[in-house]
Order: C-alpha cells, then sequence, then structure tokens
C-alpha cells in the first residue's frame, strides 16, 4: 500500500505539473488529501478504538483501488483534468483518515508493549523500503510508458496490499464502557492536556509536517525548472528519501527501547530541516539526490520515534483516538504547502525549499526544551 501511495505521489504531482506547469495546481493536487484528514481523523481514531482494525484498513484500501482505477480509466480515455486529480485527492485522504489510526493502532495490538519501539521502527523501515523502491520504478514507468501505465502499477500495488493485510488475525474489541461520542472526544483531549511529554510530541509532529512534507508536492517544478529534469528525476530523488528513511529507521530499531526520544526527535527535525535548506540551493542533479537521502534519514527518524513514543505515553484504551489526533498533524499541511506553492510560482522553487527548511530550523531549535528533556 505505501509503494503505491509513493508511486502516486510522484505520478500525480508530475502529471498535474504537465497538465497545468503551474507549481501552484501541483501543490493543490498534493494537499487535496489534506482537509479530509483535518476533518475525519479523530474519528478515524474513535471507530479504530471501536471496531477491527484489520478490517478497518481493507476497507481503506478497497476504497484506494477504486480512485485509483478510475484516474487510470481517465487518462487512457484521455478526459484526465487538474480536478479529477484534486477530487480523488479528496478522497484519497478521507479513506487514509480512517485507516492511519488504525494502521498504527493495529501495531500494539499485534506485539507486547517491551517490543513496540522496534515494530514501529521495523514497521516504518519496511515502508521506507518501498518508498526507496517504488519511486524509481514508477518513474521510469512514467518516463518511458506514460502516466496510465503509472497508474495502473499504483492499483497493482494496492491488490497486493489487500492480500498481504487479509493475512493478519483479527483482533475483537473488549465492550465500552460508553458509546457517547462527545464523552469519547473529552477523554482524550483530557488525557493530553494533563500529559506535557504526549503534547509535545504531537506539536512537534504538527509543526515538522507542515514544513517538510509540503517540498514533496513541489518535486516535479523543482526537478524542471532547478535541475533541468523530469520524472525520472522525481523517482531518483523520492527513491533517495525512502533510501535514507530505510537507513535511519533501521538505526532507532537497534537503539532499544530506554532511548531518549525526544532528544532524537530534534535532532532529526533540524537535520529534516538543513537538508530542504540545501537543495534549495543545489542545481545538480546528484547533489540533490545525496539531500534527499538526508531528508529521508531525519524524517524517518521522527517518523519512526514519535509514533512509539506517542503509544508509550497512551493507555491502550486510547490509542486509537490519540493516533487520530497524530494523524490530524497531516490535514494542517495546507498551511505550509500554500505558502510555499505561492513563493514557488512567484520567486522561485528554490526559494521556496529555503524558506521551508530555514523555517523549520528556527522552530526545532526554538521548541519545549524543557519537554525534551523530561522525555
Amino acid at each position: 500500500m505505501i509503494g503505491g501511495m509513493n508511486v502516486q505521489m510522484l505520478a500525480r504531482s508530475q502529471l498535474g505539473w504537465d497538465l497545468t506547469s503551474s507549481s501552484l495546481a501541483v501543490t493543490m493536487v498534493g494537499i487535496g488529501f489534506a482537509p479530509p484528514m483535518l476533518l475525519f481523523s479523530f474519528f478515524g481514531g474513535v471507530v479504530s478504538d471501536r471496531f477491527d482494525n484489520k478490517q478497518i484498513i481493507q476497507v481503506g484500501q478497497f476504497g484506494v483501488i477504486c480512485i485509483t482505477t478510475f484516474i487510470a480509466i481517465s487518462i487512457f480515455t484521455n478526459t484526465i483534468t487538474i480536478y479529477h486529480l484534486i477530487t480523488v485527492s479528496l478522497f484519497q485522504g478521507t479513506f487514509w483518515a480512517f485507516m492511519m489510526p488504525a494502521r498504527q493502532a493495529i501495531i500494539s495490538e499485534l506485539v507486547p508493549e517491551s517490543q513496540l519501539n522496534n515494530a514501529v521502527a521495523l514497521n516504518a523501515a519496511g515502508m521506507s523500503l518501498t518508498t526507496m523502491i517504488s519511486p524509481a520504478i514508477g518513474g521510469l514507468i512514467y518516463h518511458f510508458f506514460g502516466p496510465g501505465y503509472t497508474y495502473i502499477l499504483i492499483t497493482l500495488f494496492c491488490i497486493v496490499a489487500v492480500i498481504c493485510t487479509s493475512m493478519l488475525p483479527s483482533l475483537k474489541k473488549s465492550p465500552k464502557e460508553s458509546r457517547n461520542l462527545s464523552k469519547e472526544i473529552s477523554q482524550v483531549i483530557s488525557l493530553v492536556k494533563n500529559n506535557s511529554i504526549l503534547g509535545y510530541v504531537l506539536s512537534l509532529v504538527l509543526f515538522t509536517t507542515l514544513l517538510s512534507m509540503p517540498t514533496r508536492t513541489l518535486f516535479a517544478p523543482y526537478s524542471s525548472e532547478v535541475i533541468n529534469g523530469g520524472p525520472l528525476q522525481v523517482g531518483l530523488m523520492l527513491a533517495s528519501i525512502g533510501g535514507g528513511a530505510l537507513m535511519g529507521t533501521l538505526i532507532v530499531a537497534s537503539l532499544g527501547q530506554n532511548i531518549k526520544k525526544g532528544k532524537l526527535i530534534l535532532m532529526t527535525s533540524v537535520l529534516s530541516g538543513s537538508s530542504i535548506l540545501f537543495l534549495g540551493f543545489s542545481h545538480l542533479t546528484i547533489l540533490s539526490i545525496v539531500l534527499c537521502f538526508f531528508l529521508g534519514l531525519g524524517d524517518a527518524g521522527r517518523r519512526s520515534l514519535s509514533p512509539s513514543m506517542i503509544m508509550e505515553k497512551t493507555p491502550i484504551e486510547f490509542r486509537g483516538r490519540v493516533m487520530g489526533i497524530y494523524a490530524m498533524s497531516f490535514g494542517f499541511i495546507p498551511l505550509g504547502a500554500l505558502p510555499l506553492g505561492y513563493i514557488a510560482d512567484s520567486i522561485g522553487v528554490d526559494s521556496a525549499f529555503i524558506t521551508a527548511g530555514i523555517t523549520l530550523i528556527i522552530i526545532s531549535l526554538i521548541f519545549n526544551r524543557k519537554s525534551v528533556r523530561e522525555s
């Protein structure tokens, strides 16, 4: 599933660029999933706490298969427009709003607490491996065969994901004392409010997501305008991010359960910001690919450490809802992406990267140091 998502990230941004030649339009396509994530992720967490996470994931996977098949048909029938891409991005965000809390929460249901950090890191390592391989394959197929066959590949990835998910055990949830939605919301808000470390990690995830993730939506214009490339170069950059992410998650998995996660999260955020900053100054394909490796290294450390730290600090009966709040952070991506898209269209995509990198470094350095030390 993650392999298909990464190929889709490449394909929709490149296709959006081919259709419009507008960085802002490409940004709109890239962030279309965010409003549903913001609106529905918490409810996705409630659903995760109430129902079998395996079934939630499978329903979402079937939904994604439907929308990727629709885009493939639109391409082959020559009816594809930028509005198709934005619309299906909204639907995909809705499916992920329910799948993401379920995907994270199911890990703690499958492994004992003592192995939670390693399990989250190894799960992230598997995601990173597909992030490394699939964009390169997708870039090659897009370059040589076009976007239609790329979306066929995405659909095949999703079908394989459905088959793999079906092999997981079904886990029944114990009955809840209350089915009152407002009470469930107030309980989890109170939990986050009263746990300073949990609030710190969720806040840092929000800020780093705002500034790091939107840069991916600008890789197509970056490749075209800055390094004189195309979909193949975009695929190599995304694959390099996957390579760095794989190394980062394997390092985290080897560190054990009792590491100082807060300090490492801060360090990896600074690494991500520095990589984005230097990407803005790079005009060489090979240098940009190397910088993407370090961007993936920083992002992977944060993505591996943050979920495990959140789940450690959260009672098991609240984990679906808290991971719903974690997933909501992706819904705020437009707050970072739209200004960056505007900067890219106005003064250049390199300036947008420099702005995002500097801001991420500053926010990481001035963030709540006390909470980091406490963690």
